[in-house]
C-alpha cells in the first residue's frame, strides 16, 4: 500500500508513551521505519540501543536526549541524531508531552537493552 491513513494504523503503548508505526515491514519496507510517538511528561523511554542509525524530529514539548553518559536538553523543531548501537533514552521534562517521529535506517527495528538482551515491544517494528 502507497498511501496509508494514520487513523487505520494500529496503536500501541508502554507506560507514560503512545505509539504508532507509520512506515516499517509491515508496508514491506527493508532499510526504513518511521514511528510517532508521544511521551507524556514526565515520561521516558527505557535506556535501549538499536544496530541502526536513528533520526528524531521534535515536533512539540521539551526533553532530554541520554546518549553515552551525557545529556543534551531539546525542545520543539529539532532534530536528535542517535548513532548506531548508542545507548540512549528520551526522556520528557516540560509540562507537556513530547510529540516525535523516529527514523530509523532498518526495519523491522531490533531494540535491545544496554546490556544486549532484546527488548520486546508491543508493538510491529
Amino acid at each position: 500500500m502507497n498511501v496509508i491513513p494514520h487513523s487505520r494504523l494500529a496503536q500501541a503503548s508502554l507506560p507514560g508513551i503512545e505509539h504508532v508505526t507509520l512506515a516499517g515491514s509491515a508496508q514491506g519496507l527493508k532499510r526504513l521505519s518511521v514511528w510517532r510517538q508521544r511521551i507524556d511528561a514526565g515520561g521516558a523511554t527505557p535506556p535501549h540501543r538499536h544496530d541502526c542509525e536513528e533520526v528524531v524530529l521534535v515536533h512539540a514539548g521539551r526533553g532530554e536526549l541520554h546518549l553515552e553518559g551525557h545529556v543534551q536538553s531539546f525542545g520543539p523543531d529539532t532534530t536528535l541524531v542517535v548513532p548506531a548501537d548508542a545507548v540512549h533514552r528520551i526522556v520528557s521534562t516540560g509540562p507537556e508531552p513530547l510529540e516525535l517521529t523516529g527514523i530509523f535506517s532498518v526495519a523491522p527495528v531490533p531494540v535491545c537493552l544496554p546490556d544486549g538482551q532484546p527488548l520486546e515491544l508491543p508493538w510491529d517494528s
